[in-house]
This record gives structure tokens, C-alpha cells and sequence, in this order.
């Protein structure tokens, strides 16, 4: 039966991490049911990312619990091509469902379409270490969009690709994932990893990236600290 690999999401994980500058993700258990990681972001303090929820159902609900369980703001998020019962497992834990739709797809990187933006804009790439950071700017120098990338071996982790919505419906998005990509593959990237939203996805597929599996994701409930 089909599903994603575990190993898809660890590698898409130690991009998103490294793009954020949040320490590396750290075992949820022994049984390597998940990975926890410290966000420390107010309403997203920690975030712990289902690894096995399509192959071994019964380590959802055990997560599930656990971020019930948790005293600080924890979000849960779990690639699956299950949707419909992981739906159903983070309610019976109590969770409140925040995103039901979201998309987690991967490209070949050296086939990826190449889009320079169009007159008044100009982009702005920089570059430290593995994380690449594009900006695209009109003549005014008011930043239009902009995207990070950061590159893991031969995996690229985009994240954080936003358009100002003064600015949209001119290309820019295609743009910003064009300079992404030729970023990412001159630092030895080959496949691009991203999870994405609803209002991307329809940018993403007509570049040729690849849906996988949905993401769905939940958070616990607050529970008042003691005193």
C-alpha cells in the first residue's frame, strides 16, 4: 500500500530547520515515531513531525497524545496519504485541526523551468553558508516577494516563499522559485523538497514539482501552567 517514506521527511526536516536557524530535531522516543522541534515561535513553541503515521497508524495516536498531553504550545504535523484517518486520529486526541490541505512535493532541481522577473523588478540573491535568501525588489526598492532555500547534501528545503499582495499576479512567483532553484543547484542540490500551502500549490505543480502526500496540521490544546 502506498505511502511516504519516513526518510522523505527526515531529509525535507533537516532543511526546514537549517532555512529557519532552529536547532536540529531531536527523537520524539525510542521508537523513532517522530522528531520534536523547539520553534519558539509564541503559539508554536514546539513542533513534532509524525514520521510512520501512514506505515504503523497506532505511533500517530501515541504523538497525538503526547502533544495533548504537553505544557507548551505544540503543533503536530504529519505528512500522510491517509488524510481521512489521520483527520480522524488527531480529533478523537483532542487536537485542534489548523491546516487539512497542505501539500508536501519534491522536484528534479536540473529540470526545473527558469523565469527571470519582468521589468520594473529586479531580484537580490545572498547567500551564507548552506541557506540562500532571495529577494525580488521593484524601482522603488520596496521588497515584492522573497524565499529561502537551504541545501543539505543534494536536497534543497524551500520555505518562506511569499509575495507581497500588492504585488501578485505578475510572475513573481515563478521567478522566485526560478533564482531558488538555479541557487540551490550551483551549491550541488539535485531534488527540491517543500511543503505547501493551499494558495501555492497551484504555482508549484505548473513548475513540475511533484505532490507526495498531504500534510495536516494540528496543535494541542493550552494547558494553564501551575503555580
Amino acid at each position: 500500500m502506498a505511502q511516504i517514506e519516513s526518510e522523505l521527511i527526515r531529509r525535507w526536516l533537516n532543511g526546514w530547520t537549517l532555512a529557519r536557524s532552529l536547532p536540529a530535531a531531536e527523537p520524539v522516543d525510542p521508537a523513532g515515531s517522530g522528531l520534536r522541534s523547539a520553534c519558539g515561535q509564541p503559539g508554536r513553541e514546539v513542533e513534532v513531525f509524525a514520521l510512520r503515521a501512514d506505515e504503523e497508524p497506532e505511533s500517530l495516536a501515541r504523538l497525538a497524545a503526547a502533544v495533548a498531553a504537553a505544557r507548551q504550545i505544540t503543533w503536530l504535523t504529519v505528512p500522510t496519504v491517509r488524510p481521512g484517518t489521520v483527520e480522524a486520529v488527531v480529533h478523537a486526541a483532542g487536537l485542534e485541526l489548523l491546516h487539512r490541505s497542505e501539500w508536501f512535493m519534491t522536484t528534479e532541481l536540473a529540470e526545473h523551468p527558469r523565469h527571470a522577473p519582468a521589468a520594473p523588478y529586479e531580484r537580490e540573491v545572498r547567500t551564507e553558508g548552506p541557506v540562500t535568501v532571495v529577494s525580488l525588489h521593484d524601482s522603488s526598492g520596496e521588497v515584492a516577494a522573497r524565499g529561502t532555500i537551504a541545501v543539505v547534501g543534494t536536497d534543497a528545503v524551500a520555505d518562506r516563499i511569499e509575495t507581497d499582495a500588492a504585488h501578485r499576479r505578475r510572475g513573481l512567483g515563478r521567478a522566485m522559485m526560478s533564482a531558488l532553484a538555479e541557487a540551490a543547484v550551483a551549491q550541488g542540490a539535485r531534488t527540491g523538497l517543500l511543503i505547501a500551502s493551499e494558495e501555492g500549490q497551484r504555482l508549484y505543480s505548473s513548475l513540475g514539482w511533484r505532490h507526495e502526500a498531504d500534510v495536516l496540521i494540528a496543535r494541542g490544546p493550552v494547558v494553564p501552567s501551575s503555580r
